[in-house]
């Protein structure tokens, strides 16, 4: 009888290291397709991005008009082009607002700091341009990341 249990207990711890050598295989499996599919999901988020920039700019140009023929006018002696000194350029401050002064007020003026989907919905900036506006503002000390994806005025 006492065989049996040594016998049983040994089955038991065998049977204990299988299904846990076969748990690992497929967490590790499991992990794999995870990776793959975020690279899937990567992939084709930039696709739609590209797609939205370019019904964007398909917007913003003006339909076609059709052209009239008009009746030509007799030639007439040209003027010889007169060039404009260059002009100073102004720093980018004086035009406005830039997009790094609308990011940094919107997380300053949070306590608990600023997720990055609400920074998109309140800025309306597509996802490289507030990336690269958080890269600079925390390149430049003004912020920093609480966790991820979550930024804070230091």
């Amino acid at each position: 009888m006492e065989k049996v249990k040594n016998q049983l207990k040994t089955v038991q711890k065998k049977l204990v290291t299988l299904s846990k050598q076969q748990l690992k295989k497929q967490l590790v499996t499991a992990s794999k397709s995870l990776v793959n599919l975020s690279k899937q999901l990567e992939k084709i988020s930039r696709h739609v991005d590209k797609l939205q920039a370019a019904e964007a700019v398909a917007k913003k140009k003006p339909a076609a008009k059709k052209k009239t023929v008009a009746k030509k006018k007799p030639a007439t002696k040209k003027k010889p082009a007169v060039r404009k000194k260059a002009g100073v350029k102004k720093p980018a401050a004086a035009k406005g607002v830039t997009v790094l002064d609308s990011v940094f007020d919107i997380i300053k003026r949070s306590k608990k700091g600023v997720a990055i989907a609400k920074l998109k919905e309140k800025t309306k900036l597509d996802t490289r341009q507030l990336s690269n506006a958080l890269y600079k503002l925390s390149n430049k000390g003004k912020i920093k990341a609480i966790s991820r994806g979550v930024y804070m005025k230091k």
